[in-house]
């Protein structure tokens, strides 16, 4: 061949070759566009399933190119056929695209979309296994919260609570009629939980005039241009919908549960009921994002608990060594080590705290708002709750007085919902600027477990001392533990009320009252507890598989940071994208 021709040759070739990366290239950009507009399409989708999710999870929908949408509570469903079909046809479009193509920001999200279809189908096979009236984290609990937090941003946004509340009784219906297929198929709740349901719904209804859903209203109302005519219109109507909606939708929850109560037939765990041992190990696979199986995670719970203890004993031994006598007061928890201290102020020294060991949190502003103390007895001791994506620079923390019982209480709590908490983790991960479908997707073991660790980390920056955080730390840390194991051993092994006091009474439990009312807890919400523990450890298990492969390089800075980044996904996944 002439140097002409092998000249042109080698052109042609280089040429074929730039073209054809051309093309890959083009294919890539191709399939992360198409990829990101179907994520976007199924954010749109979910967030506009019903009034209140779209209110809460954008505070601008038009935004987001979202129209206005009929106003709905939503509905429970029954058929688990159309369930399943709907997962299977999502998990279907999913898969169209070719992971490979995609960018490692998009392959995250298809890992972690997969992951949560995946589950959701599994789950689905289950549909009448769920409990939507839960003590606590039930509807008849959060849906009053929800409500009394709708943003006010506008004066349609008021009328389209309004008209809320004048569904609640067909969203209740619907509950009802979830309940009663529940009943029919042998899954109904069990008296005791039934009773202690009603009691709460006629607490509820017994608040009358001083409900706070009526001081909240007013609350909001004020941050509206209004005229005094206008005010008056829209409280008048809301008391009208309160009186002659809200509370006849709880009683008629009374009458629907009290109808149905001696139809339970299982007053104990899951794995009484048929098929109940492996819906429980889709509850806590689900609820903790651990792949581990009941077994491993017993296993491990135990192992944690064994070295909480020994640290506990080397330093008790230690401080025998040390004063020749066990000294209680230099080592036990001072309880009343920031009396006098206000909510907002220990927020800002938790935030301060995270200086050095965590990346630096967004500016933003949190509020302390507390539980009405007719509703203590029935809401969790704090919840924060999560700002719309749009918005997160205003938000909330409650605080339940009922259950604070000092002010070191307070302080760890403060952590577990604010910094380094859900506060911070939460607007932390939004200042990424994630995939907007990520903010729908829900990792209980991520956000629980998180914030758990948070908590655990907190003993160290109050004025305890070193060995009083630790004592106080890990005495917290065993106490979560033996709630694991008794979830495990209630729902999986079967465990009865009597096994359940024997088990805490060989940790030194005696207190058969507080045992009773762990068991009850327990048995009507399957896997909570897990999601906060073993959440909790498979962040200290991830911290030292990390610690492992860095080496040298690790900081505690640099796996907070890790973990933010990657936001909330199931332990498998985050691992990966952690140790990649």
């Amino acid at each position: 061949m002439s140097k002409k021709r092998s000249v042109i040759a080698l052109l042609l070739f280089l040429s074929l070759l730039f073209t054809d990366s051309f093309l890959v290239q083009c294919t890539k950009q191709d399939e992360n566009s198409e990829f990101e507009s179907y994520t976007s399409s199924l954010f749109l989708r979910e967030v506009s399933s019903n009034t209140i999710s779209l209110h809460y999870t954008l505070k601008d929908p038009d935004a987001f190119g979202i129209p206005d949408i009929p106003v709905s509570l939503g509905c429970m469903g029954t058929d688990r056929a159309t369930a399943c079909a709907s997962v299977e046809n999502e998990l279907s479009l999913l898969h169209s695209f070719r992971r490979n193509q995609l960018s490692e920001e998009n392959q995250l999200t298809f890992d972690i979309l997969e992951h949560s279809l995946n589950t959701s189908l599994k789950e689905s096979e289950y549909l009448l296994y769920e409990e939507p009236l839960a003590p606590l984290t039930g509807t008849q609990a959060q849906l009053p919260v929800v409500l009394s937090e709708y943003r006010f941003d506008q004066l349609s946004d008021c009328e389209d609570y309004l008209e809320l509340l004048t569904q609640v009784p067909e969203y209740f219906r619907s509950i009802l009629e979830f309940e009663q297929a529940k009943s029919k198929a042998g899954l109904f709740m069990s008296d005791s939980n039934a009773d202690a349901l009603v009691k709460e719904c006629k607490t509820f209804i017994q608040m009358g005039s001083s409900n706070y859903l009526f001081s909240s209203f007013e609350e909001r109302l004020k941050e509206l241009t209004l005229s005094e005519a206008e005010k008056k219109r829209c409280t008048d109507t809301n008391r009208l919908h309160i009186e002659t909606c809200v509370f006849p939708a709880y009683q008629n929850l009374i009458d629907g549960l009290t109808r149905l109560r001696g139809t339970g037939k299982n007053n104990g765990g899951l794995c009484h009921l048929p098929d109940g041992k492996k819906y429980y190990e889709l509850t806590v696979a689900s609820q903790t994002g651990s792949s581990r199986t009941i077994p491993v995670l017993r296993a491990l719970t135990l192992s944690q608990m064994a070295d909480d203890t020994a640290a506990m004993q080397k330093v008790l031994a230690e401080s025998y060594k040390d004063s020749g006598k066990a000294d209680a007061s230099s080592t036990g928890p001072r309880q009343n080590i920031l009396s006098g201290t206000s909510p907002e102020e220990i927020l800002n020294q938790l935030k301060t705290g995270l200086d050095g060991l965590f990346p630096a949190p967004p500016d933003v502003d949190a509020r302390i708002k507390y539980v009405q103390e007719s509703m203590e007895e029935y809401l969790s001791p704090a919840f924060y709750m999560i700002p719309a994506i749009d918005d997160v620079e205003n938000n909330v923390i409650y605080i339940n007085k009922g259950h604070m019982p000092d002010s070191l209480s307070l302080f760890t709590t403060l952590a577990h919902e604010g910094y380094p908490g859900h506060l911070y983790q939460t607007t932390y991960y939004s200042a990424t600027s994630p995939d907007p479908l990520r903010n729908v997707l829900s990792f209980g073991g991520y956000t629980e477990g998180w914030a758990t660790y948070s908590e655990m980390l907190s003993y160290y920056f109050t004025p305890l001392t070193r060995e009083q955080a630790l004592l106080t730390q890990r005495n917290a840390s065993v106490i979560l533990g033996l709630y694991a194991l008794a979830d495990m051993g209630i729902h999986y092994d079967g465990w009865s009320l009597l096994d359940t006091v024997a088990f805490f009474r060989d940790y030194g439990i005696r207190d058969t009252s507080t045992v009773e009312e762990i068991y009850s807890l327990i048995v009507t919400d399957p896997g909570n507890y897990l999601k906060y523990y073993i959440g909790y450890v498979e962040f200290l298990e991830l911290k030292k598989d990390a610690m492992k492969k860095w080496g040298d390089e690790f900081s505690q800075k640099r796996f907070h940071k890790a973990v933010l980044d990657t936001g909330p996904a199931p332990f498998d996944v985050l691992r990966k994208y952690i140790m990649m």
